[in-house]
């Protein structure tokens, strides 16, 4: 068995997170090295498809948010139907100046494949081919055993972060348990190329005649490609569906009879509801789906796992940098409430869309016969409550006024006097950000000064971390 030992920090996983945490690393000034087990980068399907804001700010301070916006559908409009009546349509939110939409349709491997390219050009090491067999550590360093097809080779790192989807290797090997269930029912997804007349909106179908007593859900993707989830019985063979025609069949009754299409990729799945017991073991760190899995339902998967990375990059890479490793408990102080929120999101999502019990079902049968008359009705019915970002209880408390965004939350994007954007000025190190004059709060920490005209008033100074988020809020030093 060979024994390397390059420096710096491994991220086993080279999916969106685990390419996202390495690039914000070496951006931070930290070595990374990436492995992958798969042999090579291969494109599959539509996956993980909505992108939200944050996240597309997350990878605009890597490189490439500009360019998954603009080669993914933006889309404000999600519409509601049951069983073929349309209920009512949601707009999101469009705020004057945003850069980002608040959320892009793109296959994550679309993404992934620019991620990828971004590591290369920041000098990132990916390598393929490398199977995790088997993690030691101790009180200096963490060793990582591997198998290739050239034989066992073992590297040994200051830290780890396992980002290997939801069978995750990693933590199998330092044994984290991984607490919830598995939905009994399965989903068939396809990615359809045709020409559809409800463009760049989504569509969600409960009870539809044509999959009675279960859901369909529609998302437009781009070069006019169309993902259709069908939630089916725990019996369904995909392999079966297609062979005898019968996803034929279910296409057709959404895209209608006389539409040309083209199938791009079909799969089937069970999704779970899971949250490791820690996201940290000494050295050892969870992030993505390693760490948590949730329902498709409301777009929080993938992006929660960019903010895992996000999160832990810069505290990963201020200890490399001589730091108390103190910094790190943060992360999963922070990033585990995170996760269990947007668990019990989703899984409020699910017992919605497959209630149990006669009194579950009959609620959610008055919920959507009301929800077009009434609007505190239609607030009740529950597709999938759109993923935000997370806000944090951790950071240091600042100010109680409603009107000034929170400790603990990430800092708004406003434009600064010579016109650029906060968003660009932040993400790179500690920044205090003054809403008036140039005045210091924080010593030793950069300065950005947003001006007088806002909203928040002039005597504010913000410290805002490498992650974008707000720490803390304190009144300004008066200038002399």
């Amino acid at each position: 068995m060979r024994v390397h030992a390059p420096d710096g920090i491994a991220v086993v996983g080279a999916g969106a997170v685990g390419l996202t945490l390495a690039g914000r690393l070496a951006q931070h000034g930290a070595p990374v090295t990436v492995f992958e087990a798969s042999p090579s980068r291969e494109r599959i399907g539509s996956r993980a498809i909505c992108m939200q804001r944050e996240t597309l700010e997350i990878w605009a301070r890597l490189g490439v948010g500009e360019a998954v916006a603009e080669r993914g559908i933006q889309w404000r409009i999600g519409r509601t139907y049951h069983r073929g009546r349309f209920l009512f349509e949601i707009r999101l939110p469009d705020e004057p100046g945003e850069h980002f939409p608040p959320f892009v349709n793109i296959s994550q491997s679309e993404v992934e494949e620019l991620l990828a390219t971004r590591l290369v050009q920041l000098g990132v090491g990916t390598r393929h081919g490398h199977r995790l067999a088997d993690i030691a550590q101790d009180a200096g360093g963490v060793n990582a055993t591997f198998e290739t097809d050239a034989g066992k080779v073992t590297h040994r790192f200051s830290h780890l972060v396992g980002t290997d989807g939801a069978h995750s290797t990693v933590r199998h090997a330092v044994g984290i348990g991984f607490d919830g269930y598995t939905f009994d029912d399965r989903f068939l997804i396809a990615d359809v190329r045709a020409e559809l007349p409800f463009t760049n909106q989504r569509h969600f179908h409960f009870d539809p005649p044509w999959n009675p007593g279960r859901q369909v859900l529609i998302h437009p993707q781009p070069d006019g490609i169309w993902r259709i989830d069908w939630q089916v019985s725990a019996d369904t063979d995909p392999d079966a569906e297609r062979a005898n025609g019968g996803l034929d069949r279910r296409i057709r009754q959404v895209i209608g009879s006389t539409t040309p299409f083209e199938l791009a990729w079909m799969t089937g799945y069970r999704f779970s509801q899971r949250l490791a017991g820690r996201f940290r073991l000494g050295r050892v760190f969870l992030a993505g789906d390693a760490a948590h899995v949730m329902s498709p339902f409301g777009a929080r998967g993938l992006n929660s796992g960019v903010a895992d990375a996000e999160n832990l990059a810069w505290r990963l890479a201020a200890v490399a940098a001589g730091e108390p490793s103190a910094v790190l408990d943060g992360y999963e102080a922070e990033r585990r409430p995170a996760a269990a929120d947007n668990l019990a999101a989703t899984d409020a999502t699910m017992r919605f869309m497959a209630p149990h019990g006669p009194l579950e079902r009959a609620w959610r049968g008055l919920v959507l016969r009301l929800a077009p008359r009434s609007g505190w009705f239609q607030s009740r019915v529950n597709s999938g409550r759109l993923a935000e970002p997370a806000r944090y209880a951790t950071a240091v408390p600042g100010p109680s006024e409603p009107h000034l965004p929170r400790h603990g939350s990430v800092a708004p994007d406003v434009r600064l006097p010579d016109g650029s954007r906060l968003h660009e000025r932040l993400g790179h190190g500690w920044a205090q950000v003054t809403l008036g004059a140039a005045a210091s709060a924080y010593d030793g920490v950069d300065t950005v000064v947003i001006g007088p005209a806002t909203t928040y008033g002039p005597d504010r100074v913000w410290l805002v971390r490498p992650d974008g988020y707000i720490e803390s809020s304190r009144a300004m030093r008066s200038v002399s």
